[in-house]
C-alpha cells in the first residue's frame, strides 16, 4: 500500500487522485486563465491581418486553460507529488512584479503619488528580475541575461512586428534621437542594445557552479 508524503516524489494517492500537486496547479491555471478571458471581454480581438488588443491574450488564455485541464486529467491517471509547505515569498513577489510593472509602463498617479511612462524598455527588466526572485535560487546575472533578451524580443514582437500600440520607452528617450529617426528605427536600435548588454553580462560575469561540500568525517558519522 503506497503512502502519501507531502512533497515527495513518490505516489501521493487520496482517493482516485493520485497528484494533490498537479490538481492544485491545472485548477489554478484554469482559474487564471477565466479571470484573463473576463478581464479583457470588452475588447476588440480583430483579425489576423489587423490583430486587435484582446487577440494574443485571448488565445494565451485559452492555451493556459488547456494546460490546466490536462494537468487535472493526469492528476487522477498518473502518480505524482503531494502538497508541499506554503511559502509567501513566491506569491508575493510575483504581485509585486506584476504591479511594478502596471505602474511603470504607463503613467501612473494615485493621489499624490505619480509616476511617469516609461514603457515596456524599463517596465519589462523590473517585472522580471523583481519577479525572479519569487524563487530562492535566483542569480542576478542569470536574470538580467533573461531580462535583456526577454525585453527586446517584446519590443520587436509587439512594437515592430504587430504595431501594438504599447508604450516602449520614455518620450524623453526618443527626444535623444534626430528628429528623422522613425519610432521603430529607435526601437530596433534599443532592442539591439538590449541584446548586446545581455551578451555582455554573459561574457563578462561567468557562472559560477556551487561545489558540492564533504560533509562526512569518514567514520561514518554525518
Amino acid at each position: 500500500m503506497s503512502e502519501a508524503i507531502p512533497g515527495g516524489p513518490g505516489p501521493a494517492r487520496a482517493g482516485p487522485l493520485r497528484s494533490p500537486q498537479g490538481l492544485v496547479a491545472g485548477l489554478t491555471l484554469i482559474t487564471l486563465a477565466a479571470l484573463a478571458l473576463w478581464l479583457t471581454r470588452d475588447l476588440d480581438q480583430g483579425t489576423l491581418r489587423s490583430m486587435g488588443p484582446a487577440l494574443l491574450p485571448d488565445w494565451l488564455a485559452i492555451g493556459v486553460g488547456l494546460c490546466g485541464l490536462v494537468l487535472v486529467g493526469m492528476s487522477f491517471t498518473s502518480d505524482g507529488h503531494g502538497l508541499d509547505r506554503w511559502s509567501l515569498r513566491g506569491p508575493v513577489l510575483v504581485i509585486l512584479a506584476i504591479v511594478a510593472f502596471a505602474v511603470t509602463i504607463r503613467p501612473f498617479s494615485l493621489g499624490a503619488v505619480s509616476s511617469p511612462g516609461l514603457g515596456l524598455a524599463v517596465a519589462g527588466p523590473l517585472a522580471i528580475i523583481i519577479g525572479g526572485y519569487a524563487t530562492p535560487e535566483a542569480r542576478l546575472r542569470d536574470l538580467l541575461i533573461l531580462a535583456f533578451l526577454l525585453t527586446p524580443f517584446c519590443m520587436i514582437l509587439f512594437g515592430d512586428l504587430l504595431n501594438l500600440p504599447i508604450p516602449i520607452f520614455p518620450q524623453k528617450f526618443a527626444e535623444l534621437f534626430p528628429a528623422t529617426w522613425s519610432q521603430k528605427q529607435i526601437l530596433r536600435l534599443t532592442a539591439a542594445f538590449f541584446a548586446g548588454g545581455a551578451l555582455l553580462v554573459f561574457l563578462l560575469y561567468p557562472r559560477h557552479h556551487n561545489q558540492s561540500v564533504d560533509a562526512a568525517d569518514h567514520s561514518g558519522r554525518i
